[in-house]
């Protein structure tokens, strides 16, 4: 598994568990078929997916309550 700095993946980010979540999103997608949105030499879906996350290609957005 590749290092990746925590600070990178979190950076701009309220919570880990909103991260967290959508890493595992994203690898499930990754999974079932989806294309890397970045070149990477990892294979498994979950390094991958944390690599889109700090590479800022995988974002979320917060709805409003109201």
């Amino acid at each position: 598994m590749s290092y990746m700095p925590v600070e990178k993946i979190f950076k701009g980010s309220d919570s880990i568990y909103k991260i967290t979540i959508l890493a595992a999103k994203r690898a499930v997608e990754l999974n079932n078929g989806a294309k890397p949105l970045i070149k990477t030499n990892a294979t498994r879906f979950s390094t991958i997916a944390l690599e889109e996350v700090a590479a800022g290609k995988i974002t979320y957005k917060v709805k409003k309550q109201g």
